[in-house]
């Protein structure tokens, strides 16, 4: 129950990253048609990213591309929060991530116990 309840809040904590993408593009954007283009293409080139490189099955994820990838779209989350005047969100974001992903990476050198 556990280990679902972080691998659960991991994929959420994706989805609220391309949401932050969305949002920040959304406000970098000049023109209607800037602000529509960054609010979808960040987050759309951000997931094929992760999907190349950080996704449990990635075809060119190796454990160092996948930490790189993963330290950079959520430290970019965090700092795009950060730029949208959301400094305590943006931390918060950023410690929930770290711990997250911590928790999991620390379960997955554990072995697993018979029952």
């Amino acid at each position: 129950m556990w280990r679902w309840g972080n691998l659960l809040l991991a994929f959420v904590a994706e989805l609220v990253a391309l949401g932050i993408f969305a949002w920040w593009g959304w406000n970098a954007g000049g023109s209607t048609l800037d602000r529509w283009v960054l609010a979808v293409l960040l987050p759309l080139a951000t997931a094929v990213v992760w999907g190349q490189f950080a996704a449990p099955t990635a075809p060119r994820g190796t454990p160092v591309r996948r930490w790189t990838v993963k330290v950079l779209v959520f430290g970019l989350a965090g700092a795009a929060l950060w730029s949208l005047g959301h400094p305590l969100l943006a931390v918060g974001f950023v410690v929930v991530v770290a711990a997250n992903l911590l928790i999991i990476h620390t379960q997955k050198l554990q072995p697993t116990k018979p029952s």
